[in-house]
């Protein structure tokens, strides 16, 4: 089996910070802020894949506007909670989902 590990794929302390990544991304920092960012992505993997990140997906202004957090479907919660407890012999929580996205579904289609 081939390890899907990912070694030394993390932010540190040598890193520019997120915000200064996003920064980048918008040609928003000084020259001499841009050099050094543009040096460390030569070397850093994970800020390089965070910068690519941010071009692809811009992050809004903060608005200090409240978040709507989305509910879990409980047949989904329950999936996940089975699933972490590795009680792979209990299909019940994806025999639930699976129905009610089933109905979804034909619900949809009418």
């Amino acid at each position: 089996m081939i390890s899907t590990k990912i070694i030394g794929f993390y932010k540190n302390e040598d890193c520019p910070s997120s915000n200064d990544l996003l920064d980048f991304q918008k040609n928003d920092l000084t020259s001499e802020l841009l050099n050094e960012v543009l040096g460390h992505l030569e070397t850093c993997d994970f800020c390089s894949a965070e910068a690519e990140f941010y071009s692809h997906y811009p992050q809004e202004e903060n608005t200090n506007e409240p978040v709507e957090i989305a509910g879990i479907p409980v047949p989904l919660f329950e999936l996940a909670e089975a699933l972490l407890k590795k009680r792979h012999t209990d299909t019940s929580s994806l025999d639930a989902l699976l129905k009610e996205k089933g109905g979804m579904m034909q619900k949809s289609v009418r």
